[in-house]
């Protein structure tokens, strides 16, 4: 006879597990589809550095589509018997959709003028040390937009003091700041040696990670500035 309560069914390691795959995929699938629109424009333009601010302009749609898939992992219930994941993405989405927006269009403007001053270096006439150093602005500039977007998916601030948050905690939890640059390295990594479709299609576990190394970001801003 078995010794299983039926009040324990969705609790138990193997049901936990379930839950995070279910969920986990159905963020990855809703994702792909709230940036659908910006990801087929990708595809249709070729490597030509012309196309940077084109690219930069199909990316938009990525920062609500990001910010919502952070939402939903973060919320995501533990019981196989409790799992909303669509309904959770769609809150997050219909929340952060405008304040996302507000911190990632001007990232992307910013990350867009170093990749094209880049792109056309030997053009400016500027001495080599400066595409290191724009290299490295832009670095910094991703990390801090990986902050802001932990921030901005979890918290309701306004924009310029999310902005100021996110500065912060660039400093103040280095860890946090080192594991979302090791998941810059390992994005930048699947991109080079396999394909540019990968990391989208590992977006979900990619942000769970974030979520994980994000944890005393997360921490801090709850004991410290919010009511």
């Amino acid at each position: 006879m078995s010794t299983v309560r039926a009040t324990d069914f969705g609790t138990g390691a193997l049901s936990r597990a379930l839950a995070l795959i279910h969920t986990v995929l159905t963020v990855e699938a809703l994702l792909l589809l709230a940036a659908s629109p910006g990801l087929a424009g990708l595809l249709l333009l070729g490597p030509d550095p012309a196309n940077v601010p084109l690219a930069a302009l199909c990316l938009l749609p990525l920062g609500p589509a990001l910010s919502a898939a952070l939402y939903a992992l973060r919320h995501r219930s533990r019981d196989l018997t409790e799992l909303h994941p669509a309904r959770a993405y769609v809150r997050g989405w219909r929340l952060n959709a405008v304040p996302a927006l507000k911190l990632w269009t001007p990232l992307l403007a910013w990350l867009t003028v170093i990749a094209f001053t880049l792109t056309h270096f030997f053009a400016t006439g500027l001495p080599g040390w400066w595409a290191l150093l724009l290299a490295a602005i832009g670095v910094g500039s991703l990390l801090w937009g990986a902050h802001a977007l932990v921030l901005t998916s979890l918290f309701t601030f306004r924009a310029r003091d999310t902005a100021r948050l996110a500065a912060y905690f660039l400093f103040r939890h280095g860890r946090a700041t080192l594991a979302a640059a090791s998941l810059l390295v390992l994005t930048a990594a699947l991109t080079a040696l396999l394909t540019e479709a990968l990391p989208a299609l590992l977006a979900a576990p990619l942000l769970l990670s974030l979520l994980h190394g994000s944890r005393s970001v997360i921490t801090e801003t709850q004991e410290e500035f919010t009511a």
